[in-house]
């Protein structure tokens, strides 16, 4: 496949370092650049482990409201301690 790439003065002689010391061509050295940074960039793919945790002990089908009447009794434990 061809196409026009447009490179960086830097990029340029890192490449043109790259194909004397290998006495590769310019399109070899591309290429192998391109793949090696690539593949140097592959991220692994995450896993989440997980764990049972049994059976809940409780109706998880109202956690919320369940959540909220700890909440609750937490705050009034609270005013009544600072009175």
């Amino acid at each position: 496949m061809r196409t026009t790439i447009t490179l960086d003065p830097d990029v340029d002689q890192l490449l043109r370092r790259a194909m004397r010391d290998r006495g590769a061509t310019f399109r070899d050295t591309v290429n192998e650049a391109i793949r090696s940074g690539l593949r140097a960039h592959k991220v692994p793919r995450f896993r989440q482990k997980t764990v049972s945790l049994g059976k809940p002990s409780f109706n998880v089908d109202k956690s919320l409201q369940f959540a909220a009447a700890l909440e609750d009794e937490e705050i009034m434990r609270k005013i009544a301690r600072d009175k």
